[in-house]
């Protein structure tokens, strides 16, 4: 004999089933984000689905500016693996970057040579922080936790799904034994 199953158990297992499969195909809400390029261009962060990112919160006028010269490298030596390092110019702390784009694009240039992105510039901390760098802060991320960005050159790191799995000081160097441990691991876990 042939049970029939009622409609509405039909219904709640297809839409249980849609609702799973639309969380699976959702932007990691670290990329779910438009943000401006220093070119005016809105792009969405959606476009490093897939990589390895760091971001970090870049000033030229920092003592730790020169930290270009180690993201450089590090995009140099495995922007072919995947990882794509993701700049946000910030002028809250001392005044480092009071540039207009095309200055901070031509210093970036000129000085550390630099050709990885860089956005438009962001506030990071207080009511006027971009809705990026607001998620950011939220997050209990290790090893440095949630809370205010400290300073310029602040870095998280994402995974290749966009879970935010690091963050670091601004005084750890970009290419620290402890970043470039957990940007490797990131990069071999395809």
């Amino acid at each position: 004999m042939t049970r029939l199953v009622p409609v509405w158990v039909l219904m709640a297992v297809l839409t249980t089933a849609a609702a799973t499969s639309a969380e699976n195909d959702e932007v990691p809400v670290a990329l779910d984000f438009k943000m401006k390029m220093l070119d005016g261009k809105d792009v969405s962060l959606d476009k490093y689905r897939g990589h390895v990112v760091l971001i970090v919160n870049v000033a030229s006028e920092c003592g730790l500016t020169p930290q270009y010269k180690q993201l450089q490298a590090l995009h140099e030596k495995y922007v072919q693996q995947g990882l794509a390092i993701v700049a946000f110019p910030c002028n809250q702390f001392g005044g480092q970057e009071p540039g207009t784009a095309a200055e901070i694009r031509k210093f970036c240039s000129v000085n550390y040579g630099v050709e990885f992105d860089i956005f438009d510039k962001v506030a990071v901390n207080g009511d006027g922080a971009c809705d990026l760098y607001k998620h950011l802060t939220k997050l209990k991320t290790k090893p440095t936790g949630s809370g205010k960005i400290s300073w310029n050159f602040e870095k998280f790191v994402l995974d290749r799904s966009g879970k935010v799995i690091g963050r670091f000081a601004p005084r750890t160097k970009p290419d620290a034994p402890k970043v470039t441990r957990m940007l490797e691991a990131a990069i071999a876990d395809k």
